[in-house]
Formats: C-alpha cells, structure tokens, sequence
C-alpha cells in the first residue's frame, strides 16, 4: 500500500514507472470503448471511495472512467452525508470505516491537514485529488501529455509557467526537481513561490528560475503552463489580484518569443489568463491534456496498490 499525496514525497523512479505504465496501458486502449475495462482488470472486485469537498469536472469525471477501466468499483460521497462534519464523528474514526468498508480513498479538500489526518488513520491508501498545496495527479498526467507530445524526456525541455504560485506550480516545481528539468516562472512581484518551497527545492540541489517579466519567463520555452489567476483556493481581494495580473495573461505576443513548436497547456478551467487565440490556437494541447488524466490516474491507482507492471 502506498498513498499518492504529494510528488515531493516520492521517489523519480516511481513516478517514471507510472509514465511507462500509462503510456503502455493508452496504447493498449485503442480499439476499446470508453467503460471497456482493460483485459487485464488489475483492480477487479476493489472498490474505491471518492469524497470531493471542492468542485471538479475533469478530476472527478477522469476518476470515474479510470477506476472503471481497472475493473474496480467506486462509491462518491459528500463529508456532509456523513457524520464527520455534522455528527461530530472524528476523522480517525471516520477513517477506520472507510478502511472496514473500501480498498482506497480519493479525497479532494480544502485542507492540508484534513488529508494527512486521513493518511495516519487509514489502513488503505490514499490519493490526493487536490488540496491547497498540491495537484499531484494533474501534474504528473502533465508531464505524461508533454513527453508524448515532444517525444522526448521532459528532462531535456524548457518549462514556463505564468501565473501565480498556487497548488498546481506547488507540484510542478516539485516535478522539476525530481525530473531535473529547466523551469522559468513568470509572476508580479509578492506572488513567488514561499520560502518553504524554494529552500526545498535548493536542498535538493535545483534552481528554479523566477521573472517578473513574462516575456522574459516564456523565452525559448518549448511548453508554456498557465492557470486562473483567481482559483478555489483564493480568499483575497479578487479584483486586485486579477488587476496585479493584467500584464501576465498568455497571448500571442509571449507564444511568439517561445520556441516555434512550443505548445500551451491549461489545467482548466481557464479565466482571462489566456487569450481565446492562444487556447484555441494551433500550440494548445488542453483537451489531450484532459484526456490524459484518465490514463495516467490508473496508473496512479495501481502504484497504490502495489500493482504497476
């Protein structure tokens, strides 16, 4: 049993043994429809509890035709149907059910905690959906739709992000490291990555490459990242920050100054970071993007279970 919580906290190989394994897995999928499970069924008769304390279209969506195509079961639930939250029912508690009852939980929250209290009571794995400080299946499923798109190691690419420092560049940076890969960030001056995270990143003996000039950021880039300026997450003046942001939104004059077979990637939903000409554009790979979590999530699942070929 392994949890999948955070990409800081496991090993590159692991997560190159994911990659192979999703990319091995989609090229088998060809010919099957979309709840055809795989003809191995690694998964089959598990069953896999989801609790989404936040929206999601594409996690929660991706999830439900993974764990089917795995051959296993799933069951959704909301904290407020159960007694944690109302009834008073403590998460150790609650966590010893949900391991009586399922094989693994998926849980997307608003809280850090929340997912570490869950981890330390559970006696079946737990994956991180997302949470204020990470989104590593979103992430790692990036770096899968990179790699196949370039046909090549991210290793050797050129990575900008645009935007703010929030959960997703919290786990790209962590990926940077362990894939050892050029990272430029492009972001107003206040809006850098924490100290935490960068005294992390140079105790792991990387550099991460910080502009305040996004034109600057996304040079010579060969894959541009971006996100809403304003997320779930966010609990401060909206329209300062979005105002902080106007000088930073991906349009064509930054594509132009990146690589000519750069392309752009946007974890969704987007807002006004992006131009319609950019998003919709010959560079943009969103949609393969999307799709791609549900190839690289059964793997995800099957690293949990101890499962990965």
């Amino acid at each position: 049993m392994k949890n999948f919580i955070n990409l800081k906290d496991i090993p590159a190989a692991d997560l190159r043994k994911i990659l192979n394994d999703a990319k091995s897995r989609k090229n088998k999928r060809k010919k099957l429809n979309t709840l055809e499970a795989d003809k191995d069924e690694p998964l089959r008769g598990k069953l896999l509890i989801q609790m989404y304390e936040k929206q999601s279209s594409r996690t929660r969506l991706s999830f439900h035709i993974a764990i089917n195509q795995l051959g296993a079961g799933s069951i959704t639930v909301k904290a407020s149907e159960l007694h944690l939250g109302k009834g008073d029912e403590s998460i150790a508690d609650t966590a010893k059910i949900l391991s009586t009852y399922g094989d693994g939980f998926l849980l997307r929250t608003d809280s850090d905690k929340k997912i570490d209290d869950f981890s330390k009571n559970l006696t079946i794995p737990i994956i991180n959906l997302l949470s204020p400080s990470s989104h590593p299946c979103q992430v790692l499923s990036d770096v899968f739709t990179v790699e196949e798109i370039k046909k090549k190691p991210i290793s050797k690419l050129n990575i900008c992000w645009i935007g703010d420092c929030n959960n997703v560049l919290n786990s790209l940076i962590a990926v940077s490291v362990k894939f050892k890969f050029n990272l430029n960030i492009g972001c107003p001056k206040n809006y850098s990555p924490p100290k935490h995270v960068m005294d992390w990143v140079k105790r792991n003996k990387r550099k991460i490459n910080i502009f305040n000039n996004p034109l600057k950021a996304a040079l010579n880039a060969d894959v541009v990242f971006s996100d809403k300026v304003f997320s779930l997450n966010d609990r401060g003046n909206k329209n300062k920050k979005i105002n902080d942001f106007k000088n930073y939104k991906v349009n064509s004059k930054l594509m132009k100054v990146t690589k000519s077979q750069s392309i752009f990637l946007h974890c969704l939903p987007r807002g006004n970071e992006v131009s319609d000409d950019v998003f919709l554009g010959k560079k943009s790979r969103v949609w393969q993007q999307a799709l791609n979590r549900v190839h690289v999530q059964k793997s995800i699942l099957l690293y949990s279970f101890g499962k990965l070929r």
